[in-house]
C-alpha cells in the first residue's frame, strides 16, 4: 500500500461515526474520477429516509430536498431497490430504473428531484453504493455527473466497484454507530406499500389499485406492470380505469401532479415519518 493511499484510509476511519465521512469519502474517490455532486441516503421500507450525506454543494432549493425527503424518495430507483432487497454493490440508476421511468413526471420533475432541480436539469448520470444494512434497510451512496462531461465510463465503475468492499464496510459501520435507532425497530413486513400512499392518494383506492398506482409513478409501463404482478396487460388497463375513475382524473401526468400537489401543499407536513 502507498503512503497516500494509507493515509487515506487512515482517514476516512477516523471519520466513521461523524458529519466528515462523507465529505472524506468524496475527496478519496476523487482521485478514481470526477464528479459534480454527491449523497448518501439510509432507506427504510416505510419510512422517511435520512440524508446522511449532503454533497449537492448548495445547488438543490431546500423546498425540493424537503419534498424528496416527504415521500419523493417512494420514486426513487435507488429507494426501490433497496427495500426490495437489491444485491449490494455499485449501480448506474439507468440499471435499476423501470422501462418508463426516464420519462416519467419524478424523472423531470424540479419539485421532486435533487438532481433534476440543480443548474444540471436531467442533463446529469447518477451511480450508486447500494450497501444493504438488514431486510429491506440499505445505505445508497450516489455520485452524480453532468452528460457535458460524458456519462461515466466502464472502466471507473470497475474501479469503484473495486472499492466497494471498502466504502460498503465503512458506510455500514458509520450507520451502526451513528444511526443504528433508526432502522433497529424495523419489522419484517409483507405490505407492498408504504402509508404514505394511502395518505397522497387519499385512501380512495383499494390495496391492489394503490399498489397499481404505486408502479405507475415510479416509471412502470402497462407491460413492465404486467409482468410485475403476473397479469395480462388488459387487465392492467382495467385497473387503471378504475384508478382514474376514484380518483376522478384521466392520465398519468394527472395523477403524479396529484402525486406532487400532496407533497408540495399544506398537507405535506402530515407525511413526515
Amino acid at each position: 500500500m502507498r503512503d497516500a493511499d494509507a493515509k487515506m484510509l487512515s482517514t476516512l476511519i477516523g471519520a466513521v461515526g461523524t458529519d466528515r465521512l462523507g465529505a472524506c469519502i468524496d475527496t478519496a474517490l476523487r482521485s478514481t474520477l470526477a464528479f459534480e455532486m454527491s449523497c448518501g441516503y439510509l432507506f427504510r421500507f416505510n419510512q422517511s429516509p435520512l440524508l446522511i450525506h449532503n454533497g449537492y454543494n448548495r445547488s438543490v432549493p431546500e423546498n425540493t430536498l424537503c419534498a424528496y425527503l416527504r415521500g419523493g424518495y417512494l420514486l426513487d430507483p435507488f429507494y426501490v431497490a433497496c427495500i426490495n432487497d437489491h444485491p449490494a454493490g455499485v449501480w448506474r440508476m439507468s440499471d435499476l430504473a423501470p422501462d418508463c421511468f426516464f420519462s416519467s413526471g419524478f424523472a423531470i420533475s424540479p419539485d421532486l428531484h435533487p438532481c433534476v432541480s440543480s443548474e444540471h436539469g436531467t442533463q446529469i448520470e447518477e451511480i450508486g453504493f447500494i450497501v444493504p444494512v438488514q431486510p429491506r434497510v440499505a445505505v445508497v451512496y450516489s455520485l452524480m455527473r453532468t452528460l457535458r462531461h460524458g456519462a461515466f465510463l466502464s472502466s471507473e465503475i470497475k474501479a469503484l466497484e473495486t472499492l466497494a468492499p471498502v466504502i460498503s464496510a465503512l458506510l455500514e459501520l458509520h450507520c451502526r454507530l451513528r444511526h443504528s435507532d433508526f432502522y433497529s425497530s424495523a419489522q419484517n413486513s409483507d405490505a407492498r406499500s408504504e402509508d404514505a400512499f394511502v395518505h397522497i392518494l387519499q385512501g380512495q383506492l383499494t390495496e391492489t389499485q394503490r399498489y397499481i398506482a404505486k408502479l405507475i409513478l415510479q416509471g412502470h409501463s402497462n407491460h413492465s406492470i404486467a409482468a410485475v404482478l403476473n397479469i395480462s396487460e388488459g387487465t392492467v388497463k382495467v385497473h387503471k380505469h378504475n384508478i382514474y375513475q376514484r380518483l376522478d382524473i384521466s392520465t398519468n401526468a394527472e395523477l403524479f401532479r396529484l402525486f406532487i400537489g400532496y407533497l408540495t401543499g399544506p398537507a405535506s407536513a402530515t407525511l413526515v415519518g
